[in-house]
């Protein structure tokens, strides 16, 4: 079966640090590829917020779903580190689009991890999809 591979974008309009805590750290010793992912939510929050906008509340009731994620492991993280993430939005549709991202350590710029989660914007209050708000789209692109 052939590995996962990642395009990412030529630019990232969004950047936020995180620090890799004991609680990430497995008992390989290295980063928990669970973990990464929950690293990469806190990372989307944040993005969520740079935009004045809740995951759950993009515009009016409506927020996104996750429809999938795929990543790959790069390098290994290690407790104490910092990480980068830096986010973007890509690939559209009339429902959503791809939040890409790369996950680099701050000291060396050593790549840790890319990925993409597939967002699907949704309507809380009629529980139903719903197109992409113009507003998201204004605020990160075509």
């Amino acid at each position: 079966m052939p590995r996962i591979q990642i395009d990412l974008p030529e630019r990232f309009p969004f950047s936020t640090e995180l620090q890799i805590y004991q609680s990430h750290i497995n008992e390989a010793g290295h980063l928990d590829n669970a973990q990464l992912l929950t690293l990469v939510s806190e990372a989307r929050e944040r993005f969520f917020a740079a935009l004045d906008m809740k995951q759950t509340q993009v515009e009016g009731s409506v927020g996104i779903v996750i429809a999938d994620a795929a990543v790959q492991y790069l390098s290994e993280a290690f407790h104490g580190e910092t990480l980068v993430f830096e986010m973007a939005a890509a690939d559209f549709n009339k429902y959503g689009c791809d939040l890409a991202y790369r996950v680099r350590e701050r000291a060396t710029g050593r790549d840790v991890a890319r990925g993409k989660t597939g967002i699907v914007f949704f309507d809380y209050a009629a529980r139903k999809i719903a197109p992409v708000p113009g507003s998201f789209r204004e605020k990160v692109g075509p």
